[in-house]
């Protein structure tokens, strides 16, 4: 059995790892957690098919295009809580645009 993805799909892959870290850097820590994840589910959604775009192939397919997009929600979900929260990264992220009172 060989893994022969094409870049895009490996740099898609990366981008969801990182998309939780974006959406910490565009909210703030009052803001809801609903929000939050309709946010990072939209950024992902945008990552499943912009990768499915930049795919080389044949054509492009909604499917597989929604199936990426599924995929980049789960990897920045797990991200977050299994590395970004732990490390304080994403504590960090929200701080960053907050100025000292």
């Amino acid at each position: 059995m060989t893994v022969n993805l094409d870049k895009a799909y490996w740099l898609g892959l990366l981008v969801s790892v990182v998309l939780p870290v974006l959406v910490g850097l565009v909210t703030t820590r009052v803001t809801h957690a609903g929000w939050k994840a309709v946010l990072l589910l939209a950024l992902s959604t945008a990552n499943g098919f912009v990768v499915e775009y930049a795919a080389p192939g044949p054509g492009y397919d909604v499917g597989t295009a929604a199936v990426l997009a599924l995929v980049a929600f789960a990897t920045g979900v797990l991200s977050h809580f299994g590395f970004w929260k732990p490390v304080g990264v994403a504590g960090r992220a929200q701080d960053s645009f907050v100025k000292a009172a």
